[in-house]
């Protein structure tokens, strides 16, 4: 008998722990259903959508990370290859382009398997991670994207960091 196919009765909804976290932090959510709520929060270069998804055939918490950022048919070629640059960098989580709505996201997933239960410590690791890499990449994209820089070029300056003060 495969592990998979037991079934474990959850107490809870992966998803009310998310909304307690979010109410407690005063950031603005909607739950759109039971398996689902979506978080806007403010960033240093846009506002980001967080949604929290509960995938419970898989048992995986998966969150979804978009900014405001439409990519052009001309330059998603060069956002790929800047997706694949950046995500050499990561050590948890990947951005992905979903090329029909030209959308750059980051995504990344908590597996809960055997009816373990996410913490609120978890979550907000979760979405900490999810905001630093797009507070830290963003600018990299939109040097693709508007500026028509490479990859290389946009990454390099996305991953320049400054010392002291002037």
């Amino acid at each position: 008998m495969s592990l998979i196919e037991i079934d474990f009765e959850r107490p809870e909804n992966p998803v009310d722990t998310i909304e307690t976290v979010a109410a407690l932090n005063d950031w603005t959510f909607e739950r759109s259903d039971d398996d689902e709520i979506t978080i806007s929060i403010a960033g240093n270069w846009c506002d980001y959508h967080v949604s929290f998804s509960w995938m419970e055939d898989v048992e995986a918490l998966h969150l979804a990370c978009a900014f405001d950022l439409k990519v052009t048919e001309l330059r998603k070629t060069e956002v790929v290859r800047l997706l694949a640059l950046v995500n050499e960098q990561l050590w948890a989580g990947h951005f992905d382009l979903w090329s029909k709505e030209g959308v750059v996201m980051f995504r990344q997933s908590l597996l809960l398997a055997g009816g373990a239960e996410p913490t609120s410590a978890q979550i907000e690791a979760m979405l900490a991670n999810a905001l630093e890499n797009c507070e830290r990449f963003y600018q990299a994209f939109q040097f693709v994207v508007w500026a028509g820089h490479s990859a290389s070029e946009a990454l390099s300056t996305a991953l320049f960091e400054t010392a002291g003060e002037a």
